[in-house]
């Protein structure tokens, strides 16, 4: 039997689609199963065509697959839409009234009745307590898992009940590697926990998919853990509040998309003059424009590269699953506020608001603070050329003049515009890579998966389909690049000079990090697979792309 096992669970939005399948697979969790959910929906609050893809396994898993064991259907469009997608012997699972010759048709009106509700939405639990029987899996998880997501109901706990009861054990299903406990979350909330962990006292958003999943899990927890979340009228607001009160001595962190970014580049600029530490999380979604604002894509990697107008140096960091996205946004807030630097967290739509099952969590390397002199001098210099480019922080209210400005200027913040000083502040700036990429080099800003003499080489959320693809492509290794500036250059070059074939995967049109490596390295990337319909990278996407080149 195959270690995994695919559900698609399909409906209009508004018919309950994310909620259903986030109760299955948080309790599939529960019971020792590897889960994986891929979420697509378009814009629309109701209607449309919503689907979760819910893979299942034994071992490890970080990707959707293509094909499915069973649909569980809200309505009609579900299967036009996804029956041709079926593995053989798969099934699907819904209302008698719908059509199809590989339906299981349960009478859910005749057992909402029994329930003593009209609310057909709840027929989504007596389907999901029917698979669960189905199959041979205990309730209890299935109960407690939808209490958890959905709050105590007694007509839910009922429909699961009802489900459970009419349905028959009639079918094996794979068996859980071991019952200790696993660990279950989203891109999004990873980079929630990991700036609460940092010491977060702000975060200041203005709502955008698909970034608005972490301003609602921060607004939620902001009284227990002592921050504040601030929502502001545009991004632009957004942005520069968050350098006045970083200025000020808060741990501060902002979120937004693409067309958000653009309205916060001048801010950019300005923290690139006036040196006030900032983390700014970005989830891509297909541009450009609105473009398709629910749907996933890796092109915004130049954009993050080159924020701002003017040249002054920033940290690019793009983690590849929730595991790596908590321990990377530590790290955002310890080097940016160590270094006074932007740094710029980068995920796009489909690692945002996909979940993952992991064993356990892993321990962060550094430990973020303030980095703030607790007694200043009194001949302080807000701007103090010193070795390593980092002029030692004081905010304002501690004693001497605090100065942060936009225009260039000399080591105590007074405007100028003489040449040996701009050249002497823009040296300072760029004077903090030596250091600053020394300490990166032990953060560990590239990781290599499998073995063989052809290398893929991706970044961000394609590393869950390139790892799970590994095993069907057994003469490659994956070289994923998660600190993308300051680059890793003699890293990659090495693994480069040792490979017969260079492959790139990237969800975009033109190869951006491509790009990124032939400048940085001189080597010139020619096999692409790239894939830029919107949708993320299946297994079977990767496979068939990189053995068109070994």
């Amino acid at each position: 039997m195959e270690n995994k096992f695919s559900i698609l669970i399909g409906g209009e939005a508004g018919q309950g689609v994310a909620k259903t399948s986030l109760s299955i697979s948080k309790a599939l969790t529960q019971i020792g199963y590897y889960v994986f959910v891929y979420r697509d929906y378009p814009s629309l609050i109701k209607g449309g065509h919503n689907f979760d893809v819910v893979t299942i396994s034994n071992k490890p898993v970080y990707s959707q697959e293509s094909q499915y064991d069973l649909i569980i259907a809200f309505n009609e469009d579900t299967i036009i839409r996804h029956q041709k997608f079926l593995k053989k012997g798969g099934f699907i699972l819904g209302g008698k009234g719908l059509k199809s010759p590989k339906l299981v048709g349960i009478d859910l009106e005749e057992s909402l009745q029994r329930i003593k509700t009209s609310n057909t939405v709840v027929g989504n639990n007596i389907l999901a307590g029917y698979f669960f029987k189905m199959y041979g899996l205990p309730l209890d998880p299935l109960l407690k898992a939808t209490n958890n997501i959905l709050g105590k109901n007694t007509t839910i706990q009922s429909a699961l009940k009802e489900g459970y009861k009419i349905a028959q054990s009639s079918k094996e299903f794979i068996k859980p590697s071991s019952t200790k406990k696993k660990y279950f979350l989203s891109g999004s909330e990873a980079v929630g926990s990991g700036a609460i962990a940092s010491g977060l006292d702000i975060y200041i958003a203005y709502p955008i998919t698909p970034a608005t999943p972490v301003l609602h899990f921060l607004a939620k927890r902001q009284i227990k853990n002592k921050f504040l979340v601030l929502q502001l009228e545009n991004e632009i607001g957004v942005a520069n509040a968050a350098l006045g009160a970083s200025f000020g001595g808060a741990m501060t962190m902002i979120g937004t998309s693409g067309a958000g970014l653009s309205l916060m580049s001048e801010a950019m600029s300005m923290q690139g003059m006036s040196e006030i530490p900032l983390v700014v999380y970005l989830s891509q979604r297909t541009g450009p424009a609105t473009g398709i604002p629910t749907y996933s894509s890796q092109g915004d990697l130049k954009l993050v590269l080159n924020i701002g107008h003017g040249e002054f140096p920033r940290i690019v960091i793009a983690p590849g699953d929730p595991n790596e996205t908590f321990e990377r946004t530590i790290e955002a807030f310890y080097l940016a506020y160590k270094y006074r630097m932007l740094v710029l967290l980068l995920l796009d739509k489909h690692l945002s608001e996909s979940y993952f099952t992991f064993d356990e969590i892993g321990k962060p390397k550094v430990k973020p603070k303030r980095f703030i002199l607790e007694k200043l001098p009194k001949d302080y210099k807000s701007y103090k050329i010193t070795k390593d480019g980092v002029s030692p922080r004081a905010v304002p209210g501690q004693g001497p003049v605090v100065r942060a400005t936009s225009y260039e200027h000399n080591e105590y913040g007074y405007t100028i515009e003489d040449e040996k000083w701009a050249v002497k502040m823009n040296d300072k700036r760029f004077s903090k890579l030596p250091y600053l990429r020394k300490e990166i080099n032990k953060l560990n800003p590239t990781s290599i998966y499998g073995k063989g003499e052809n290398l893929i080489i991706g970044w961000g959320s394609t590393k869950g389909a390139i790892i799970d693809s590994l095993p069907q492509l057994p003469n490659c290794r994956f070289l994923q690049i998660s600190y993308i500036s300051p680059f890793p250059s003699e890293i990659v070059s090495s693994e480069i000079k040792k490979s017969k074939k260079v492959i790139l995967v990237e969800n975009n049109a033109t190869g951006l990090l491509g790009d990124v490596v032939s400048e940085q390295t001189g080597f010139i990337v020619k096999n692409k697979v790239l894939k830029y319909d919107s949708r993320p990278f299946t297994t079977d996407d990767v496979i068939k792309g990189v053995k068109k080149y070994i």
